[in-house]
């Protein structure tokens, strides 16, 4: 257990929230630092991502759509159909193991470096907050402050750039659910045709606008059910934003020309600027706690008072409890490795699953209903409809064909064909002689050919009459 706050009454309760229930605001110090800046530049690149993937397209498809409603589901330009659900069972099941061995390694990285919540609180609306309502003490200051024009002036222009901001992430948030092109197509058509999709604008705008407005980091601590899972997926081995104990007890107010270990001080000065700039609002020296996002903040804040003071940097440091309480260097797991080993196996499932789709399914159904027809010459018929989902990146016409030579195919209509990433349906008749049939039922083999190639086969059931 840590030294500092041995009763653990620290986490009996929210740091955002009081005695009473009533909700603690969070003025955060506004971070600087090497390990802030990197956090920036992927949180720039990250967003970026977000804004131009819509509109990226690979081979005719979006980078990424996921149209629930239409059961459309395109990733890097791959179209998953509904027969492809083992590649989506199989996929699920990797990420899930590789959320256990992320999270049980190397803790809420992703929490501070990449989710969206704290990519656009952190780089988009907390800036425009400080550029308008000032530094931490200056919100505090203006949020005390009675209402004056200047107090309204500042309110209204934050939330109205809020809410403008929020409108156009949902937008976007939109178009990976309908694509870009149905988006487009929603705003500027009459709104009476586009009922839906707007009531759905309105409703993300309002929603986005109001998680980074009020809601901010209790999204982390009470709404995200990864956050809750860190309890039972971190261990003393996991790295995680560790205030070193050992080093910083026991605390006290740098003096000059104090000897610090003669006096019975380590090099923790108690400045509160891990504190300051947390952006959850936790004193990380009282350890692992459910609301740190991991977003190194505090790092950077006492590496730099480590600077002026005098002393190493590190402090505060991306580090394991063991590391900490014994000194020993970190080392990947048994749990780690066994972790590993799983995803290793699903990945190479999935990669091999993706090489060998075939890219073209076909399904035969005999048409409910119908009996067989007799026809000239003492020979039968059977009706089929055929659906064939054509998942490559070309229109496809094709042929069907009875593989054992006991029936012919008649096509109705015109040659069969199936655009690119689409379905296509057509009907066809299987004739066979009476005297070929096996009994009442006979089992044929359909093969679905295009350019002298059999893309796929499929079976069928061919009714005629008992012998």
């Amino acid at each position: 257990m840590e030294k500092d706050d041995l009763s653990g009454s620290f986490r009996d309760r929210l740091y955002t929230i009081d005695e009473s229930g009533k909700r603690l605001w969070v003025f955060a110090r506004k971070p600087r630092g090497p390990l802030t800046t990197r956090r920036n530049v992927i949180g720039i690149l990250l967003m970026s991502f977000f804004f131009t993937a819509p509109f990226i397209r690979i081979n005719g498809q979006p980078l990424l759509l996921l149209d629930f409603m239409h059961r459309t589901f395109v990733i890097f330009g791959v179209q998953f159909w509904p027969q492809d659900f083992h590649l989506f069972f199989i996929g699920m099941i990797a990420l899930i193991v590789f959320i256990i061995l992320f999270t049980a390694t190397y803790g809420r990285l992703w929490c501070g470096w990449a989710c969206p919540q704290t990519v656009f609180m952190e780089i988009l609306f907390r800036r425009i907050e400080y550029w308008i309502d000032g530094s931490a003490q200056r919100q505090k200051e203006l949020r005390a402050r009675s209402w004056n024009a200047d107090k309204i002036f500042r309110r209204v222009l934050k939330h109205g750039i809020f809410y403008l901001i929020a409108f156009i992430i949902g937008n976007y948030f939109l178009m990976y659910l309908i694509g870009s092109d149905d988006w487009l197509r929603l705003v500027t058509e009459p709104p009476s045709q586009h009922a839906a999709g707007l009531t759905g604008m309105v409703i993300f705008s309002f929603i986005f606008y109001f998680i980074f407005s009020w809601f901010r980091e209790q999204v982390c601590t009470i709404v995200c059910p990864y956050g809750r899972l860190q309890g039972v997926l971190l261990d003393r081995d996991s790295v995680v934003i560790s205030y070193d104990y050992n080093r910083g007890e026991e605390r006290g107010s740098l003096r000059k020309g104090e000897d610090r270990k003669q006096s019975g001080k380590g090099d923790c000065v108690d400045c509160g600027l891990c504190v300051a700039v947390c952006p959850t609002g936790i004193d990380v020296r009282n350890g692992t706690q459910l609301e740190c996002i991991n977003c190194a903040c505090c790092i950077d804040a006492c590496n730099e008072t480590m600077q002026r003071s005098g002393f190493r940097p590190g402090l505060i440091r991306y580090a394991s409890e063991k590391m900490i309480a014994e000194g020993k260097p970190w080392h990947f797991t048994w749990r780690s490795s066994f972790y590993t080993a799983v995803l290793g196996i699903l990945l190479a499932a999935l990669t091999w699953f993706l090489t060998t789709r075939n890219p073209v399914e076909a399904t035969v159904l005999r048409s409910p209903g119908m009996l067989f027809q007799e026809q000239e010459g003492g020979r039968i018929s059977n009706l089929y409809s055929v659906k064939v989902v054509n998942k490559s990146g070309s229109d496809l016409t094709f042929e069907i064909r009875e593989l054992s030579g006991t029936a012919t195919v008649q096509v109705i209509g015109k040659p069969p064909m199936v655009a690119k990433q689409s379905l296509g349906e057509t009907v066809f008749f299987l004739v066979a002689d009476k005297g070929k049939l096996h009994g009442s039922k006979t089992e044929m083999e359909i093969g679905i050919f295009s350019g002298g190639k059999m893309l796929d086969k499929t079976r069928a059931t061919f009714v005629g009459p008992e012998k």
